[in-house]
């Protein structure tokens, strides 16, 4: 048996809903029937490559979202690499890459 540890608050998960899309976006809470997230995308495919965009056109991108569990195929921690790409997609804070700093 594979026992996980429990996803953290704020921590960067990945939604596939019975609809198709895959969603990531920061993990808030959950209960027997729903999940919150914060600040979803949808994943999405481009010319570059996959890339992300708003989940729902129509609300702030900073929005708090409650989905139904009975929509959701499964929920899973987000891949390395994508979970800084939309970590810093979503974030206002601004870091060196790898190997530099900035001097203030």
């Amino acid at each position: 048996m594979i026992i996980e540890k429990p996803i953290n608050e704020n921590s960067p998960i990945t939604i596939k809903t019975t609809g198709g899309d895959e969603i990531v976006a920061r993990f808030v809470s959950e209960d027997e029937s729903t999940i919150t997230v914060l600040k979803p995308l949808a994943l999405m495919s481009t010319q570059q490559g996959m890339g992300l965009a708003p989940f729902a056109f129509t609300v702030p991108l900073d929005a708090k979202l409650t989905l139904y569990k009975s929509a959701i195929v499964f929920v899973a921690k987000t891949e390395e690499q994508m979970a800084s790409q939309y970590m810093n997609s979503t974030s206002t804070v601004v870091t060196a890459p790898p190997g530099q700093s900035f001097k203030i």
